[in-house]
């Protein structure tokens, strides 16, 4: 990232367009494996009006409200990387974002490279009308169900031959949607060795549904989990996103035995587990590609077919698609081949 004997003046420029922790550390990992760049990270930022809901504190339980982008900063500081908030100091020669969701006003012509994040929100009647009338509404109206569909990207990295199918048939541009996996989902393999001290039990990773405004009836939920539980030992792992102490007293009162985690690794007490829950998480494919019992409100048989690559390089193989999109000519030349690999 930092290069390689090469004159800070003369190295492209990069800006990394961070999000949520998950998305954080993903751009992280990728600039962390390209070489002769000088890097640059923001938090989350968007249009104008995304920055108007922002300080009318409509969006803090997104990507683009201060809560999360306080998190992300945190985070980046912690780790001592260089942030340049909003992109203030550019123009760059390549932004690789999080989303193309909402875009930034302030990108200007620079080449673009966006990651898959995880999994998608389900599709419904907000996609379709995003779909149908894509010039008269913003594409976050159908949050990250409206991934990829811009078409201003240069590349659009995503996560198994399954999703390229998906976003294609959605109507991304099929040249341009490039199968490398994703970091933090490449090897769900090494999620097994951990010092996690409980084995066996029914998890559940609850979702911040009623966080970003969407309907969830959480007393059925709970009903639902303690139905498939039975008399096994019931972890609940709350979203990062939620409301810690509306979730306790609900789980208090309807699930009192069960054992509820506010924070913890999530990766491992998946790997440790017996059965996984979920609504519309990402942490399903981690189960699925572990071989644990499922549940999902995402039909099985769908995530099957959508499960990251288990490539072990992902964070690798996007830093290389960058670094074809930056060289000369690299927008118009095939950037990774998996076939070659």
């Amino acid at each position: 990232m930092q290069g390689r004997g090469v004159n800070a003046e003369q190295r492209p420029r990069v800006l990394f367009i961070c999000g949520s922790l998950n998305q954080t550390t993903q751009l992280h990992a990728i600039a962390q494996h390209m070489f002769d760049i000088d890097a640059r990270f923001t938090p989350f930022y968007g249009s104008a009006a995304v920055s108007a809901l922002r300080d009318l504190g409509l969006i803090d339980t997104t990507i683009g409200g201060n809560k999360l982008r306080g998190r992300c900063v945190r985070y980046l500081q912690s780790h001592g990387l260089p942030i340049d908030l909003d992109g203030a100091r550019g123009p760059y020669d390549l932004v690789v974002s999080c989303t193309d969701v909402a875009l930034p006003d302030n990108l200007g012509h620079s080449p673009l490279v966006v990651v898959q994040e995880g999994i998608l929100d389900p599709p419904g009647l907000a996609l379709q009308l995003v779909q149908r009338f894509p010039r008269a509404l913003p594409r976050w109206l159908a949050g990250t169900a409206g991934s990829g569909l811009s078409g201003q990207y240069d590349k659009f990295c995503v996560a198994s031959d399954g999703y390229r199918d998906l976003f294609v048939a959605r109507g991304a541009p099929a040249d341009r949607v490039v199968v490398t996996g994703i970091p933090n989902f490449d090897d769900c393999a090494a999620f097994l060795k951990n010092d996690f001290p409980h084995r066996d039990y029914v998890l559940v990773c609850s979702s911040d549904a009623r966080e970003t405004f969407k309907w969830h009836n959480r007393p059925a939920f709970i009903r639902h989990c303690l139905k498939i539980a039975g008399r096994r030992q019931l972890f609940f792992k709350l979203h990062p996103n939620e409301n810690v102490a509306r979730a306790r007293r609900e789980l208090a009162e309807l699930a009192p035995r069960a054992s509820v985690f506010a924070e913890g690794p999530t990766e491992a007490m998946v790997a440790n587990c017996s059965v996984l829950i979920t609504e519309w998480s990402s942490v399903a494919f981690i189960g699925l590609a572990l071989g644990k019992e499922v549940h999902s409100s995402h039909p099985l048989s769908e995530l099957r077919r959508l499960v990251p690559e288990q490539n072990r390089s992902a964070a690798q193989r996007i830093a290389r698609v960058c670094e074809g999109v930056l060289a000369p000519g690299g927008r118009l030349a095939p950037v990774f081949d998996k076939a070659a690999e």
